[in-house]
């Protein structure tokens, strides 16, 4: 099972997907933690304490350009470029979780990411699974990852809202991409929803109910703060991450 997440900068994608890598070790599967954002902080918020170990893939931009097989002066990438050690060579594991981290441009005028989003995009749709392993994919924020295709080899993906009009337009825009690239399965996210009002509000303004509805957790904001790990919160969350993984899988079946 491969399961994306998306939605506008700041409703709380990185959390939601820690959330679930959590619950779903309790249930005592296989889980791989991808962070694709440009800006990654997956690591700390899993708690692991030697995030500086995660060697990014985009750090490796030589390496990935001979990879996607892009010659100079050519547009143009390879269709199939050998990725299978990536997972070996770019992975690190901290309390029965993995993690990659992508990476990307990081500084000013760093050029295109293209190299790592191509090859992550081959990763994907060449990756088998047991049926036991889930990967979990943190995309970055808005639609840029649904224009490279990026995601295209997922199962599942969730849009992440919170009750505010810019939140739903983005949403939105993300939900016809994923529907263009035929995604087979996709599911909304409520987050950050204070009251009732807030339900009412995501209820009216989405085609289709969120799937679940977090709470505006203090919980969660002191972990992040102190930057340890948010995967053992429960007493907040009323049941919104089994909740996700319960529809999840029976979408699967």
């Amino acid at each position: 099972m491969k399961i994306a997440i998306s939605g506008k900068g700041g409703v709380g994608k990185t959390t939601i997907m820690a959330l679930l890598a959590g619950e779903l070790r309790k249930q005592g599967r296989e889980v791989l933690v991808i962070d694709a954002d440009p800006s990654p902080h997956m690591a700390e918020t899993l708690g692991f304490k030697d995030a500086e170990k995660a060697r990014p893939i985009a750090d490796m931009t030589r390496l990935l350009a001979e990879r996607a097989g892009k010659t100079e002066g050519s547009p143009f990438y390879n269709l199939n470029p050998e990725v299978n050690d990536l997972l070996r060579d770019f992975m690190i594991e901290h309390d029965g979780l993995r993690l990659m981290v992508l990476g990307a441009v990081q500084v000013a005028e760093g050029g295109c990411a293209c190299p790592e989003n191509h090859v992550l995009k081959k990763m994907l749709k060449k990756m088998l699974l047991a049926p036991n392993e889930v990967v979990l994919l943190d995309m970055e924020a808005g639609v840029e990852h649904l224009g490279r295709g990026t995601v295209a080899g997922v199962d599942h993906l969730l849009i992440v809202v919170i009750p505010s009009r810019s939140s739903i337009r983005t949403a939105l825009k993300i939900k016809k991409m994923a529907d263009d690239v035929r995604i087979p399965n996709i599911s909304f996210i409520a987050n950050l929803v204070r009251d009732e009002d807030d339900r009412e509000f995501l209820m009216t303004a989405l085609p289709e109910a969120p799937i679940a509805f977090f709470p505006d957790s203090r919980e969660i904001r002191n972990a992040e703060r102190k930057e340890t790990a948010i995967t053992e919160i429960e007493s907040e969350l009323e049941g919104a991450p089994q909740q996700i993984l319960l529809k999840i899988f029976q979408d699967k079946k």
